[in-house]
């Protein structure tokens, strides 16, 4: 197989179809036991979630992916850290390879289905039933009001009712949450700051960023050297927007792409390190205030062990 990332846009030829059928379509000098090999490889993903199912069916306009490495196990429950809880808000430590929320295809799938890939609004009332053992579930909900990346670990905040996801959303709106991350990328990046305007479709079917007027929303990112480690740097960022992928965009059009994006960055060189299977990209910081009585929350997380392991590496050389 090719070892470069594949991707395909279901269309009404493959809709309905399960994901084996269509990726015999697609490439169709594959055996179905070589294509059922890549997805007990964990190779394939849909909508950009790792799919391990080969009868799961399709609908159109959904997009599959061919991963030119295998992706980690998906995470569970116990992989999921909860920061802080009350009645109006949740603040998680999400690990990579988890996505935020289950896509709206696959709201439908069984319990039994969904224990294989867990979406992380899918694994958070297990926790705060575990947090508060004498609440009903049914008492508070759990509403969705920022994401981050399936590669991308580090902190995001829930809000437990409408009006506290309201709030919420108003202030990532005005752009007064503190959220920075800590990435590794390539080459030497000194001190700067990216703005664009960022559009959802470059011309090659990603986001990216344009330069015709009056189009595009406006991304902006502040970038700190932290360390550099031989041809790569270990850096801060801080988000002024928070556009979907905007670190990995800006980066990657500065010729700087994070460390394991395969959507954004450049094939992998011989003179690589070894792939750790994720994205160098983690949520460190989360500030905002409280959407009831106003104090400033601010919460820390520390740099998750696999990618200590990736800039201790990159540190010896």
């Amino acid at each position: 197989m090719d070892s470069e990332r594949q991707s395909f846009v279901v269309q009404a030829p493959q809709a309905g179809r399960t994901v084996l059928s269509a990726l015999r379509d697609w490439l169709p000098g594959q055996s179905w036991s070589a294509l059922r090999k890549l997805l007990a490889a964990r190779r394939v993903l849909v909508n950009h979630a790792l799919c391990l199912d080969e009868a799961r069916r399709l609908k159109e306009g959904e997009v599959v992916e061919l991963s030119g490495r295998a992706h980690r196990p998906p995470p569970s429950v116990a992989d999921v850290a909860v920061v802080y809880l009350d009645a109006d808000v949740i603040v998680v430590d999400k690990p990579s390879g988890m996505i935020t929320l289950r896509h709206a295809a696959e709201r439908d799938w069984s319990i039994q289905k969904k224990a294989l890939q867990p979406a992380l609004d899918e694994v958070l009332p297990v926790l705060i039933s575990r947090r508060e053992p004498r609440q009903k579930s049914s008492d508070r909900g759990i509403y969705s009001v920022h994401r981050i990346d399936r590669e991308t670990s580090g902190l995001l905040v829930f809000a437990r009712h409408v009006s506290a996801q309201q709030m919420l959303i108003a202030q990532f709106k005005t752009h007064s949450v503190e959220r920075t991350y800590l990435a590794v990328a390539r080459g030497d990046l000194a001190a700067q700051t990216f703005e664009s305007q960022l559009v959802d479709d470059r011309g090659d079917g990603r986001r990216g960023s344009t330069s015709l007027p009056g189009v595009g929303k406006r991304a902006v990112t502040h970038v700190q050297p932290i360390e550099r480690l031989g041809e790569w740097t270990f850096l801060k960022c801080r988000l002024e927007t928070g556009r979907t992928h905007q670190i990995r965009i800006h980066l990657s059009e500065a010729g700087h792409p994070v460390y394991g994006d395969t959507k954004y960055g450049m094939p992998r060189s011989p003179n690589d390190p070894p792939q750790i299977n994720r994205l160098a990209l983690h949520a460190a910081t989360l500030g905002f205030d409280h959407p009831t009585d106003g104090r400033r929350l601010q919460f820390e997380s520390p740099l998750s062990r696999d990618l200590q392991e990736l800039v201790a590496s990159l540190r010896e050389g």
